[in-house]
């Protein structure tokens, strides 16, 4: 049985895709298989996930506590 580590529904965007590089600027992705520059959330038939390129979403704490949270 397989491991299911990624969603299968990524929708597809060359920021996140094999083929692309993002560029210094951040504005645009330079891509190997379309051959041109592309909008980071354009996307194209050639599109293939790369899972390290995803940046996961930073959580948030309340900082809120008083000394009776922490006892029992």
């Amino acid at each position: 049985m397989a491991l299911k580590i990624f969603k299968k529904d990524i929708e597809p965007q060359c920021g996140l895709c094999e083929y692309g590089s993002v560029t210094q600027a951040g504005d645009s992705v330079v891509c190997r298989k379309a051959g041109g520059i592309m909008q980071p959330y354009s996307k194209c038939k050639k599109f293939r996930y790369d899972p390290l390129k995803r940046e996961p979403k930073i959580l948030s704490f309340n900082n809120d506590f008083s000394k009776e949270d922490f006892e029992l």
